[in-house]
């Protein structure tokens, strides 16, 4: 059955809904050509619309060429030519718009807003007086380079740093094998520039980051959601999508995996890399929120060392989200290539904030600061699940470090709007929807567990869900 997210008191018309909703769908293939769309009834039935809206729909969708009606037999999916590089259609960026509304209410602060859905750790948390500290030193020093272009690879001492920090979790790598970036965002970027073009498509987490999702969608690429499960991927569900559909890359995240918490198990480590193997894959992962994790765990790069797997850190979380500052690890051609396209679409990165970050890391106050962070992460961690526990949210299981929580809203088919209906009271959350590869309806919340000790939140759930 065909479900789609829809909101009647959402600004955007129901008739708009349905066809961006379905113009997604097709655009990503989840929706191919020669199938049959749900009757106009049927569909009007089953989401609470007048059949006229979705006739209309139905109808604006033939004019685009994204349907074709047949007289007597509905309606189907019309064969469409694969984009080119140079043609990112309008229903590309009006997605990536649609799933960035989040990030537009996170960035809005003040002191009457709950960002329970926020993505990152607030500035009173980071070691924002050490970064003072070291400005003031970094600015006194003859050789700061504040005028100058960095290297295509970035400085040469934060890179030797990082060759010790990827030792420490079992990754044997040399310093010209990682490529500085302008946060991990950007690293991301490289990759998809570097491996991708329009109509490409790749396997990404489901559910997963997704800003991710955003921007590769804004490039046409395909996405393929592989169901993730408290151990990882599902290695069933993978091989059965690499054998349909042939991706070119498997974004994942293995530690603390956003929006979930979840860790890799070891047993479903070794298969993903088997598959890889088998149908010649290359996989990106993601460790933005390494520092979060109290203790050893299992990372594919650490397993494979490099050789199919390029790996992504970033020190937004950890150290300045404003200093932008991230880095990726790969086999040794790879990284060349990577550094070039870096030059041609960035020219460089932040030497400047490269040299603060690594005086950061090495003046010997970083671990401490870590250490303080996951303490402090654990307790409200506590405080979010016996608050989940007391509003009725339920809770798959309950995560090993970081800072989100992924709870379950009972009698709920799609989040979506209940995430609308708390932006109006000021309360910001982190809907299911937006973590999956077409935005399809979830019952799931992402909570960050530094913002949920607001009163207004619990209030505002015994309202909700008395109501719903």
């Amino acid at each position: 059955m065909l479900q789609l997210s829809l909101d009647a008191e959402h600004g955007l018309p129901l008739v708009d809904q349905i066809v961006t909703a379905l113009r997604g769908r097709i655009d990503d293939r989840v929706l191919r050509a020669g199938m049959r769309l749900p009757p106009i009834r049927q569909l009007a039935e089953t989401h609470q619309v007048s059949r006229f809206t979705v006739v209309e729909a139905y109808d604006r969708l033939v004019a685009l060429g994204y349907l074709q009606s047949r007289r007597g037999s509905g309606f189907y999916v019309a064969s469409r030519p694969t984009p080119t590089v140079t043609e990112k259609g309008a229903a590309q960026v009006e997605r990536a718009i649609d799933a960035a509304w989040l990030m537009r209410e996170i960035s809005q602060e003040g002191p009457d807003r709950v960002l329970a859905g926020a993505g990152c750790l607030p500035g009173d948390w980071l070691d924002e007086e050490g970064m003072l500290r070291n400005l003031r030193l970094l600015t006194r020093r003859p050789d700061s380079r504040l005028a100058n272009y960095g290297t295509p690879q970035g400085y040469a001492p934060l890179r030797n740093q990082l060759q010790v920090k990827l030792g420490e979790f079992g990754i044997n790598v040399q310093p010209s094998q990682i490529v500085l970036t302008h946060g991990a965002t950007q690293a991301l970027d490289l990759v998809a520039r570097y491996f991708l073009r329009a109509g490409d498509c790749v396997l990404v987490d489901d559910p997963g980051y997704w800003n991710l999702f955003a921007n590769l969608r804004l490039y046409g690429i395909r996405l393929i959601g592989v169901p993730r499960t408290q151990d990882g991927p599902d290695p069933v569900a993978m091989e059965a999508l690499l054998s349909q559909h042939k991706p070119k890359l498997f974004f994942t995240q293995s530690v603390l995996h956003n929006p979930t918490s979840f860790n890799l198990a070891s047993a479903n480590a070794f298969r993903v890399l088997q598959l890889a193997e088998k149908y010649n894959l290359m996989i990106v992962e993601d460790d933005i929120c390494s520092d979060f994790y109290p203790g050893s765990t299992t990372r594919l790069a650490a397993l494979d060392q490099l050789q199919r797997v390029i790996y992504v850190g970033s020190f937004a979380k950890t150290v300045s989200g404003n200093l932008r500052v991230g880095f990726l690890a790969c086999s040794p051609d790879l990284a060349q290539a990577l550094a070039d396209v870096k030059i041609m679409s960035f020219i460089s990165s932040s030497e400047f904030s490269e040299r603060l970050v690594y005086l950061m890391l090495t003046e010997g106050h970083y671990r401490k600061h870590i250490e303080r962070m996951q303490a402090r992460l654990a307790e409200s961690t506590l405080s979010t699940l016996r608050l989940l526990e007391r509003i009725g949210l339920g809770v798959e299981a309950e995560p090993k470090g970081g800072m989100f929580v992924w709870a379950q809203v009972p009698g709920l088919q799609d989040s979506a709007a209940l995430a609308r209906r708390a932006v109006r009271e000021g309360i910001v959350l982190a809907p299911g929807n937006v973590f999956r590869p077409q935005m399809q309806p979830s019952p799931w919340l992402r909570f960050n567990v530094v913002y949920t000790n607001d009163k207004r939140l619990e209030r505002f759930f015994g309202k909700a869900l008395e109501t719903s």
